[in-house]
């Protein structure tokens, strides 16, 4: 059975471009009976929230963002969840933007409480 994602907190491991999530964008991760949700913060990103579904070690989910510049931007993110050598989980993301022109890949991975 795949670890559940219930209750970790990740974040990317670079930033991304301006405007984006970053380093210091802090994703807190909700899961039950097959739904995923988040809500996230940090850097240029004021409040987003995604929500979406897992099956197996999939992810797929919608995503949307308040951004600093008082800005919103949405898109959708399919992600495949890896367990880390030293236990953490890593979320490996292909993602597009709805709201504007724009894709990419992201890795965002579990932080642990002295990185937070």
């Amino acid at each position: 059975m795949p670890r559940s994602l219930d209750g970790l907190v990740l974040a990317p491991v670079v930033d991304q471009a301006p405007g984006q999530v970053g380093t210091r964008t802090r994703f807190s991760y909700h899961e039950k009976d097959g739904e995923i949700w988040a809500e996230y913060a940090g850097g240029d990103v004021v409040r987003g929230h995604l929500v979406g579904t897992r099956e197996g070690d999939r992810l797929d989910f919608r995503y949307v963002q308040l951004k600093q510049d008082g800005t919103t931007s949405s898109g959708h993110c399919a992600s495949t969840v890896v367990e880390l050598s030293d236990g953490r989980v890593r979320l490996e993301e292909t993602w597009e933007w709805e709201s504007q022109p724009g894709s990419g890949t992201s890795v965002v991975e579990q932080v642990t409480e002295h990185d937070s």
